[in-house]
């Protein structure tokens, strides 16, 4: 996500300087200025962030509970001391209070040491990367079913144009106190998204409602760890619960232009064999 805002950012005009944070800045190349920092070290972060005057903090995924949300409070503490006058915190749709180790609770806990610590603050909620679901499009087609806890529906989002909202509000004005949730251009339940696998594939496959039960011994019989256990049941859980049933036109309204199908961005990883 990171290196998809950084080159969002290079093809937009204004004269603005790229700065990207990164454990590994002897990778970067091009017109950015490469600075490192660590989330785990947050005195890194306080000199890497100096003398920027908006920042994007991207959380990581980290599987760890407790983890994430720690090092999204170590970021914002260590922009505000930097003095950046104004910092965009990436969150996902759906975000509410919740505990450990809950999907949202590190979203949550960092937006609101965003809202209270921060100058100036912008949160753009990310609905589910769709590269991330063709993923579980590719598990699906090996099992010969798409399971989920409930029928539901899903706005997927491609990564690339999450990164142009992101890189929209970056450049742009009149976003400090804004919410924004970036989804795809529409919402799929289970059925339809099995629907658009077994099509573009050419194999058949369907939707199938189980219980958290029945998920967690599946992934455990294929010998996922339990924290990636937890991680794949607590996003069905959120599926189930609606959390990312929102559709809006904040990906066209801040990245300029309209967001991928899913169906476009199934299609480059599933192919029919008679395509």
């Amino acid at each position: 996500m990171g290196r998809a805002v950084v080159s969002e950012l290079l093809k937009r005009p204004g004269g603005h300087e790229v700065v990207a944070i990164t454990r590994t800045p002897e990778t970067l190349s091009g017109p950015v200025q490469g600075r490192f920092g660590d989330y785990d070290r947050p005195e890194s972060l306080v000199e890497a962030y100096a003398g920027l005057d908006r920042l994007l903090i991207i959380t990581t995924v980290d599987p760890e509970p407790g983890k994430r949300g720690a090092q999204n409070v170590a970021a914002i503490d260590a922009a505000v001391k930097a003095g950046v006058k104004h910092v965009v915190f990436m969150s996902a749709v759906g975000t509410r209070q919740e505990e450990e180790p809950a999907r949202g609770a590190s979203y949550w806990r960092g937006e609101q040491h965003l809202i209270a610590t921060a100058p100036a603050w912008t949160i753009l909620r990310m609905n589910f990367y769709a590269e991330a679901f063709v993923q579980l499009a590719q598990a699906a087609l090996g099992q010969g079913v798409l399971p989920g806890l409930a029928e539901n529906r899903v706005a997927f989002v491609a990564r690339d144009d999450v990164a142009a909202a992101a890189a929209g509000i970056l450049i742009g004005d009149g976003h400090a106190g804004a919410i924004y949730n970036a989804t795809g251009p529409e919402r799929l339940s289970g059925a339809e998204r099995a629907s658009l696998i077994a099509e573009i594939s050419g194999r058949p496959l369907a939707f199938r409602v189980i219980t958290e039960e029945q998920l967690r011994a599946g992934l455990t019989k294929a010998g996922l760890p339990a924290g990636a256990v937890n991680i794949v049941v607590s996003i069905q859980a959120s599926f189930a619960a609606g959390a990312f049933d929102i559709l809006t036109g904040d990906v066209e309204r801040l990245g300029g232009r309209p967001p991928k199908p899913l169906r476009d961005v199934l299609a480059g990883a599933l192919k029919s064999p008679s395509a």
